[in-house]
């Protein structure tokens, strides 16, 4: 009786749990093990892609065959020739591994008879029309996904700070995912300030929950979606477009074009050398309750996480506390610092100084000069209609002309609508509104970047540690700041 391993396949995992193919494979390949009387020594079930022969069960069965070389001549049974490659470079390849083996491939729905010579022939064409099918609907695949992104619409996986839902139509979109989003518009609205790295912003965003590889992260600050821009890749014919995207952007398009000068440009300011004040804001604040040396900071390793710690750093001094915790018990204390209530009317006044004579003005002048941009673009589009109309320029180019003036207008009308509602915001506001609110320090604390945290910190700056508890007992505050705080 001559004997065969059977060898049933489907491409996903999904295919295996919730289809039938496999089911149906086996129970062919057996009926006609019975018909043939050939023993069955093994059944491989696997739920790879035939692109290669780097398969699981596939390994398997190469290794089981290896084991016994002095066996008598066997079969490989599967069901078609694409269910054991779609690759006629590896295909042949492993043709010639399994003669090595004495071992002999076959299909039972396109059988071949290998002592013909005109049998390659037909093997040529089983093993060419998997790949031309693979290949053919990998290019339909990917002109779809180039339709849906000059459409604006992202049709793949969405990036870190998105996810992906689908409407009722079944139509794919992208939404926000907080609080990754938020992370992210933190990350671009640090890298534009210019002081910072992005070794330390990466840090900073980590240390705020937001984990993300070097390579990923250098990722993200390149990818123009975050902006609402989808980039359209070059192919033989088309060159790489960008197009408005149809989902809702993180952060401005200016803030992404500040962070892409930053990174490109030669001389951009180098980061500000902070050490490690980034991760430990009270490092050269505290004191140590045993021997009154200032604290330093740094990471323990523990068996899957590093942990942070103020320590003295005199040798066999035995103070050490956790970060977390006194940085807790530090923005507790902050919690309960409030303004004295007559302080908010001259700090109201203050405000409105600012905001209203400086910021309104800068606006204004933003306001002002969009408009006379949309008039020159207006009156360019002008200019070309007349070239047109007096045939000194042809179809092709008063279309593109049309286009782009239309798209640079679109662009500052957009602007121009964002810059009328930061206006009527400000007329509508009431700046003294915040005078009623029960506001305390740590809302500004938590909201500041290092060194705003730093100097808050110096102003009201943690004087005492009790040894017992881990916390901090008491906060010496500024003596010109003590006489407008209730604490």
């Amino acid at each position: 009786m001559k004997s065969a391993f059977l060898y049933v396949r489907v491409s996903t995992d999904e295919q295996k749990k919730t289809g039938y193919s496999l089911i149906e494979q086996e129970a062919r390949l057996t009926q006609y093990c019975e018909i043939n009387r050939i023993r069955v020594r093994g059944i491989f079930r696997e739920d790879y892609s035939a692109k290669d022969f780097n398969r699981p069960e596939w390994n398997k069965l190469i290794k089981t065959i290896k084991r016994n070389r002095q066996r008598p001549s066997e079969n490989v049974l599967f069901l078609k020739w694409d269910r054991f490659s779609r690759n006629i470079q590896y295909a042949y390849q492993m043709l010639g591994l399994l003669k090595n083996l004495n071992v002999q491939a076959m299909a039972i729905d396109q059988p071949i008879d290998i002592d013909v010579p005109e049998s390659i022939v037909m093997l040529a064409m089983y093993l060419s029309l998997p790949e031309a099918e693979n290949s053919r609907r990998g290019m339909n695949c990917s002109d779809g996904v180039r339709r849906a992104r000059k459409m604006g619409c992202w049709p793949c996986k969405a990036p870190a700070g998105s996810a992906n839902r689908t409407d009722p139509d079944g139509r794919k979109f992208i939404v926000p995912k907080q609080p990754e989003a938020s992370h992210i518009t933190w990350v671009f609205e640090q890298m534009a300030k210019g002081i910072y790295t992005m070794s330390q912003v990466r840090k900073m965003a980590c240390l705020n929950g937001f984990q993300t590889s070097r390579n990923n992260f250098w990722k993200l600050l390149r990818n123009p979606m975050y902006c609402g821009k989808v980039t359209i890749p070059a192919n033989k014919t088309e060159d790489t477009q960008m197009v408005k995207s149809v989902h809702e952007p993180l952060i401005s398009e200016s803030l992404f074009l500040d962070v892409q000068r930053i990174l490109t440009s030669r001389q951009r300011q180098k980061g500000r050398k902070i050490c490690h004040n980034h991760v430990f804001p009270l490092r050269g604040f505290l004191i140590c309750p045993y021997c009154k040396k200032r604290f330093s900071g740094s990471f323990t390793q523990g068996r899957t996480l590093k942990y942070r710690y103020y320590h003295c750093t005199t040798a066999r001094c035995k103070g050490r506390f956790r970060s977390d915790k006194l940085e807790t018990a530090y923005e507790e204390k902050l919690q309960k610092i409030r303004l004295l209530p007559e302080t908010y009317e001259l700090f109201n006044l203050v405000l409105e100084d600012e905001n209203i004579l400086s910021e309104r003005k800068k606006h204004r002048d933003i306001h002002k000069n969009i408009i006379g941009e949309i008039s020159r673009q207006e009156l360019l589009l002008n200019k070309a209609r007349q070239l047109f109309v007096a045939a000194k320029i042809d179809d092709e180019d008063f279309n593109n002309l049309k286009q782009n003036y239309k798209e640079s207008i679109g662009d500052l009308t957009d602007r121009l609508t964002q810059i009328t509602s930061i206006l009527m915001d400000g007329n509508n506001n009431n700046d003294a509104d915040w005078m009623y609110n029960d506001s305390n320090v740590l809302q500004s604390y938590k909201y500041q970047d290092i060194s705003g945290k730093r100097y808050i910190i110096d102003l009201l700056t943690p004087e005492s540690i009790n040894v017992n508890t881990g916390n901090i007992e008491a906060l010496k505050i500024n003596k010109a700041l003590g006489k407008i705080l209730d604490c």
